[in-house]
């Protein structure tokens, strides 16, 4: 495969999933990862909108970075709860065209970090999941419920 691009939502589920297909990767198919064919599609979180003008925002702050520039007075913002939200002009316009999507290239690295995540919160042994819960239970700042 020359790439394999990971298109998930933009939301804390999609960061869930995206875990899980990079561990997939790095365990069962490695030399794809070794040899910078996985990528992850970045869509945005946000379409901000403001005299029939469109912006896109891929987090909070450059949400609210783009509200200070064109002024929050008739912007209307709009949260995708995932990507069947977007019509297929928007999904290609934001995610899909060459020209303009964002993609981040998977590295070993990365990979390595998402399998130790994935170990620590799925895996068998309990104890090191419950310490990992308890150390960054209060400081969880984007959950999504």
């Amino acid at each position: 495969y020359h790439k394999i691009i990971c298109m998930t939502d933009a939301d804390v589920d999609g960061s869930h999933i995206r875990i899980l297909l990079i561990t997939f990767f790095f365990r069962f198919m490695r030399p794809l990862i070794e040899h910078g064919h996985v990528y992850i599609a970045q869509p945005p979180l946000y379409k901000i909108t403001k005299n029939k003008q469109e912006y896109y925002a891929f987090n909070d702050e450059e949400r609210d970075q783009v509200i200070a520039d064109i002024g929050s007075k008739g912007t209307e913002v709009s949260r995708y709860k995932g990507l069947g939200e977007m019509n297929a002009e928007q999904l290609w316009e934001t995610t899909m065209d060459p020209e303009t999507r964002k993609m981040i290239r998977v590295t070993m690295e990365d990979a390595i970090i998402a399998d130790q995540m994935f170990t620590l919160l799925m895996g068998d042994v309990v104890e090191p999941r419950r310490d990992y819960i308890e150390k960054h239970a209060a400081g969880v700042k984007d959950l999504d419920i």
